[in-house]
């Protein structure tokens, strides 16, 4: 099987339609149907079907988009790792990360990198942890920060895990919220609850359960500003992670430790082998030096 045709099927099917792949690779729409053909009849069977919005995977072409992914991937780092030999004079990094960490641990260290190798370029998409992973599975990031809560994110094996440390999560409280002892089980019971992403929620439920109530969620956000903002004004108690709560901390609110919410373990996810890429590598090394200065070793 050719994988010059493997890439164009890829295009195809990541972009949705056979117009839109030929714009991609800079070709014509006829060329990118006859190397669609002679794919088919070497895979001996149909791997998409044309409609009216674009095209739809056939079962044959979901499994051969997996593969795909992975040499997409593999030839993406391939390219990387030549374009680096000159003591990473040019190459490039695609970075995921979940958004308090892209607040807070990526700038400071992209910033590192472009200082001692200005032409390693670095590209940021914040994502949640479950998109971010995918991400690098897909071959569209090179590395992810994610997270996961009072532990390493499951994980199948397919990618590595890089520990970069733990960050405890904390009550947001508003002013008015009295001593702390005031503050148990029995007065967030009444209080409203502030509650972030599908994830974060789940967790929040989960100990506040735990701890023998139902919280009563009355807002959702997946922006911490927003999140503080709602407490600031009376509007409801919510609980953040560390690094939230140091890329921006309202004034006026109350934060104080809760070890009942548990903590978030933070790391990188990459693909295997990818670390030996030097943009890779070098921009690696710059995100666990900045976190060694803000998060808890593990």
């Amino acid at each position: 099987m050719d994988p010059r045709r493997v890439l164009v099927f890829r295009a195809v099917a990541r972009s949705g339609s056979l117009s839109a792949a030929a714009r991609e690779l800079g070709t014509t729409q006829s060329a990118v149907s006859q190397q669609l053909r002679q794919l088919e009849r070497e895979a001996g069977s149909p791997l998409l079907v044309r409609t009216s919005q674009g095209t739809r995977l056939t079962e044959a072409g979901v499994a051969l988009l997996a593969r795909a992914d992975t040499v997409h991937s593999a030839l993406h780092q391939a390219g990387e790792e030549l374009g680096a030999l000159a003591s990473l004079r040019t190459g490039s990094v695609r970075l995921a990360s979940f958004p308090s960490a892209a607040a807070t641990l990526v700038p400071a260290a992209v910033r590192a990198l472009r200082d001692d190798h200005s032409g390693v370029q670095v590209t940021l998409v914040e994502v949640e942890p479950p998109e971010a992973w995918t991400a690098v599975l897909s071959g569209d990031a090179d590395v992810a920060l994610v997270f996961g809560y009072d532990g390493p994110p499951d994980d199948d094996g397919a990618l590595s895990w890089v520990p970069l440390g733990i960050e405890p999560l904390h009550l947001v409280l508003p002013p008015d919220a009295g001593a702390p002892a005031r503050v148990g089980p029995s007065w967030l019971r009444e209080q409203g609850w502030v509650a972030g992403c599908e994830r974060c929620r789940r967790h929040l439920v989960d100990s506040c359960r735990a701890a023998g109530f139902e919280p009563r969620l009355l807002h959702e956000s997946d922006d911490y500003v927003v999140a503080q903002s709602l407490v600031a004004h009376g509007l409801g108690v919510t609980v953040l992670p560390q690094l939230a709560l140091t890329a921006f901390r309202h004034p006026d609110v109350e934060v104080r430790p809760s070890s009942g919410f548990g903590e978030r373990h933070v790391g990188m996810v990459h693909r295997p082998g990818a670390e030996g890429v030097p943009a890779i590598r070098a921009l690696m090394e710059r995100l666990q030096a900045g976190a060694a200065r803000v998060l808890r070793p593990r």
